[in-house]
């Protein structure tokens, strides 16, 4: 079983101010995402992951988050097994992102 790789708030908010293709890519509900999302975050409900796989690819780097990063490290387990796609799990998910201080936005 391959081990889940981990960025934390301080290290994702470094990767994307600088030149890095990087897909932000929000596991919750729907009711979650209505909340608010990380900016420019795209909305693949955990559920639907299996049946989207062909959307996904290693041309830019996948962090995955949810809630409170047990969810999405669960996507990026799935990914790295069943498609071979690097994932990166965001540690703390959007609550360590908003305990940062950091900007949550509106879908």
């Amino acid at each position: 079983m391959p081990a889940v790789e981990e960025i934390d708030v301080e290290a994702l908010k470094v990767r994307l101010a600088s030149d890095e293709k990087i897909r932000l890519i929000d596991v919750r509900s729907q009711q979650e995402w209505d909340q608010g999302i990380i900016k420019d975050g795209e909305f693949i409900p955990m559920e639907t992951v299996p049946t989207r796989l062909n959307e996904f690819d290693n041309d830019v780097t996948n962090v995955i988050y949810c809630r409170s990063g047990v969810r999405s490290a669960q996507v990026c387990m799935f990914l790295a097994e069943q498609a071979e796609i690097k994932a990166i799990n965001l540690r703390g998910g959007i609550i360590a992102w908003a305990q940062s201080g950091a900007e949550i936005v509106r879908p």
